[in-house]
């Protein structure tokens, strides 16, 4: 007579190659979603430091301000620096704002093995501020 339990030999083997893809997948993007998350925040936390630089100076080098600000935030997580002429908008007259936006294209690890899902994500930071009185 055979013992119960060897008649199941390769069950738990087979069930183990079915679900660790699942799983890897489910473990890596959560922390591919946990990168991301990180890098908007970096976006917008130097956007809103550079909006601040450039509301106080806004008339005549709000853009050198801001650059100057967010620039090497942007530099600690590998970010490229603000382009200016369209990063920093300083034309809006009512009410009188400054606007800056940080842009990043971020492309996951992951990205390669899930079928479908884009090889990049656009991810944006946005800050306004109210310009400094004359």
């Amino acid at each position: 007579m055979r013992p119960t339990g060897q008649t199941k030999r390769g069950q738990s083997l087979v069930e183990f190659a079915l679900l660790i893809p699942i799983m890897l997948v489910l473990v890596i993007g959560v922390a591919e979603f946990g990168r991301a998350w990180m890098m908007r925040n970096i976006l917008t936390g130097a956007a809103r430091e550079a909006v601040r630089a450039a509301a106080v100076d806004w008339k005549a080098n709000a853009c050198a301000n801001a650059k100057t600000i967010a620039d090497p935030i942007l530099a600690s997580a590998g970010i490229p620096p603000l382009v200016c002429a369209t990063d920093v908008d300083t034309t809006i007259d009512t009410p009188p704002i400054v606007s800056v936006t940080a842009r990043y294209t971020y492309s996951p690890v992951i990205t390669g093995f899930i079928p479908g899902l884009p090889a990049s994500f656009p991810l944006t930071g946005t800050a306004t501020m109210r310009r400094e009185r004359d």
